[in-house]
């Protein structure tokens, strides 16, 4: 697969028009996706700071942006009924002319759930949840009218070994990995005994991606050696400094 470079513009800590800045400067950079978050409230800094909603920001994004693909990094399961989100993702999908990468991930951060009132149950509960709404996102992405542009590919974030990674297996085009190099390459080899298990090729099926915070130099040969091909740099409002962005794209452009 070819190397990508993606940025999570994370939507916290700044004004609405300081974000739609990061995403002008981010796609001008000439990174291949822009990803936010799904989560109510900023995950760092000022706990009550200020911080805006996933899907509603992806819409606009569809509007404002032409080349990158973009998406959530990763929309969580817990927030929407399955048939709903899948609406979501082909409505996205179409506004962007087809450059929608549907994350989803079981959740985790309880103070969304407290003070959103949903149900935060336990980790099993949630990656169940998970596993039984992604074939219902795909039976309703089946029957939508106008169907999706096209295949809308699907990122799962997470790493239970023995569960998340069976979900990834099974629905994932991409796997959003979190860990160091070591960890990826014991969790990639395990996804594709999953992948054994469930009939998918997984080791050319589902790229895999994960998060970077330094430099190409120190960290980009061991990632690619271990098989990654996107490689995601997060930006905290509300400057949204893309130095690093910068790096990481002239990375990319002189392996091609």
């Amino acid at each position: 697969m070819s190397i990508r470079i993606g940025v999570q513009i994370q939507p916290q800590h700044a004004d609405y028009g300081q974000i739609r800045d990061a995403v002008r400067r981010a796609e001008d950079a000439g990174v291949d996706v822009i990803f936010n978050w799904d989560h109510f409230f900023p995950l760092y800094g000022d706990p009550d700071g200020k911080h805006f909603e996933c899907w509603t920001m992806l819409g606009a994004w569809a509007e404002q942006t032409s080349r990158v693909e973009i998406g959530a990094l990763v929309t969580c399961n817990s927030y929407r009924n399955p048939e709903l989100l899948a609406d979501m993702a082909r409505t996205v999908d179409h506004i962007s002319g087809g450059r929608l990468i549907l994350g989803v991930g079981a959740g985790w951060f309880e103070k969304d759930y407290d003070a959103f009132g949903y149900e935060f149950g336990t980790a099993g509960s949630r990656i169940a949840d998970l596993a039984s709404a992604m074939p219902r996102i795909a039976t309703r992405l089946a029957a939508g009218n106008p169907a999706s542009t096209r295949h809308i590919p699907v990122m799962i974030g997470g790493g239970g070994e023995r569960k998340t990674l069976r979900v990834v297996a099974e629905h994932a085009d991409l796997w959003h990995s979190f860990g160091d190099v070591g960890t990826l390459r014991r969790k990639s080899a395990i996804l594709d005994e999953h992948g054994a298990a469930v009939g998918r090729d997984t080791a050319t099926l589902v790229e895999r991606s994960v998060g970077v915070d330094k430099p190409p130099a120190l960290v980009a040969t061991e990632l690619v050696e271990a098989g990654v091909s996107l490689f995601t740099i997060g930006l905290n409002g509300p400057d949204y400094d893309l130095d690093l962005v910068h790096q990481w794209v002239a990375w990319r452009d002189a392996q091609a």
